[in-house]
């Protein structure tokens, strides 16, 4: 549990380094740009130590990510694996299981933090929380995003705050244990959450996928007719992942997932099963894929065309698109919904096919009333060495914080210009 706001999470010291000042201010761009930029390198492991203190998962993640070692952090510098699977952030425990670290935990005390996670989860954040302060007042629920993909439900009352994560942590503590859920199991624990962009959604999805065993796939695929959309949402995607994940040279599921998700295609109604089936037929590189997505061009769901849009064409191996699937992205980058516009260019700009149409239709979106568009044409203008793309990166300014990693996007009509005046 957490009572953030005071101590270690009050405001920095005089004569602080930066690192540690913006670790201790929560300021996560910050501390990717100073870390970007390779500042204070001597500084990263105390930095990680401040954040897993302050429960500041991403930014622990991020110093792990540029070499932070919690290993050198002494027994009394980092939070006890226990304070933060109570607190039931996935994100927080799984910075703590850090492969450098995870040797600071024995089987018996992790087997006990299963059953603490497990406690948790079948008593419920709100019940627990009501016994432990004695509180009558109303539970307050806020949604916050636990990690870079994945959010949860946070609790607070008393003073004290707790996330509803500890079913997806409970699950990844039995993993690291070779305790092995079925899938009947794992799927309950998802479906208490029947939300994709919650932590338990993912860590069992990416588990199950990870397995990439018959058993596993039958049980996924038996979903597809079942009347609750949640769990046809679930099948959909633990198929899904099961195919995206097989770096295997035979690619056992290829044949099973494109034939499965072309004929569900044909027959599925709810909007975000639907989604994930179009997705799931774009990560295929087949022209089944291609004409399965081409019937979907025309939906009333922005959601569907944008699956469309992101998955038409992508991982052809061919130099040009087919002209279904160009007359398909022409209109796409024409839609009234500014994603549906931005990610129709993106495919565009990452595709093979180098013909004027093209590209004119990506210069077109130069103009358009959305930034994120406009960054996305000067992105993909940028990749088929269109010069049009350097007016107007440099009309469009510096990057800015937004849905789109801008610095990414823009840096390849900066490496164009640098080509271009051969320096």
């Amino acid at each position: 549990m957490s009572t953030r706001g005071s101590g270690d999470a009050g405001g920095a010291a005089d004569g602080e380094s930066a690192l540690l000042a913006a670790v201790r201010a929560q300021d996560t761009d910050l501390v990717r740009s100073l870390l970007r930029d390779g500042g204070e390198p001597d500084l990263h492991d105390a930095a990680f130590c401040l954040a897993v203190r302050t429960y500041s998962a991403g930014i622990a993640q991020l110093l792990l990510d540029h070499g932070a070692d919690p290993g050198r952090c002494g027994p009394g510098e980092l939070l006890p694996l226990r304070r933060a699977v109570e607190f039931g952030s996935a994100a927080l425990t799984e910075v703590l299981l850090d492969h450098r670290s995870r040797g600071r935990y024995s089987t018996p005390e992790l087997l006990e933090l299963c059953d603490l996670a497990r406690h948790w989860q079948e008593t419920g954040v709100e019940t627990e929380l009501g016994r432990l302060t004695g509180s009558p007042d109303a539970v307050g629920r806020t949604r916050v995003q636990d990690d870079e993909y994945y959010g949860v439900d946070e609790f607070t009352l008393g003073g004290m705050t707790v996330r509803d994560g500890h079913a997806a942590i409970l699950t990844r503590l039995e993993e690291l244990l070779g305790v092995r859920s079925s899938f009947e199991v794992l799927m309950d624990r998802a479906l208490v959450h029947p939300d994709q962009d919650h932590a338990v959604w993912g860590t069992v999805t990416v588990l199950l996928a990870g397995r990439r065993d018959r058993a596993t796939w039958t049980a996924a695929a038996a979903l597809r007719t079942h009347p609750d959309p949640s769990h046809r949402l679930f099948g959909a995607e633990v198929l899904r992942l099961t195919h995206l994940f097989d770096g295997s040279d035979e690619d056992t599921f290829a044949g099973p997932a494109l034939d499965i998700f072309t004929e569900w295609s044909r027959e599925e109604t709810e909007l975000a099963v639907l989604t994930e089936v179009l997705v799931a037929l774009g990560e295929h590189a087949d022209p089944r894929a291609d004409a399965a997505l081409l019937r979907h061009v025309g939906h009333s769901c922005p959601g569907v065309r944008g699956a469309v849009a992101r998955g038409l064409g992508t991982w052809s191996e061919t130099p040009a698109f087919t002209e279904e699937v160009r007359a398909a992205l022409l209109v796409l980058m024409t839609d009234v919904n500014m994603a549906v516009r931005r990610d129709a260019c993106l495919t565009v700009g990452r595709g093979r096919d180098r013909r004027p149409g093209l590209a004119d239709a990506m210069a077109a979106l130069l103009d358009d009333a959305e930034r994120q568009v406009q960054v996305a044409a000067v992105h993909g203008l940028a990749l088929h060495e269109d010069e049009r793309c350097v007016r107007a990166s440099h009309r469009l300014g510096p990057p800015r914080p937004g849905f789109l990693a801008e610095e990414h996007y823009l840096e390849a009509a900066w490496r164009y210009e640098w080509r271009r005046e051969g320096r």
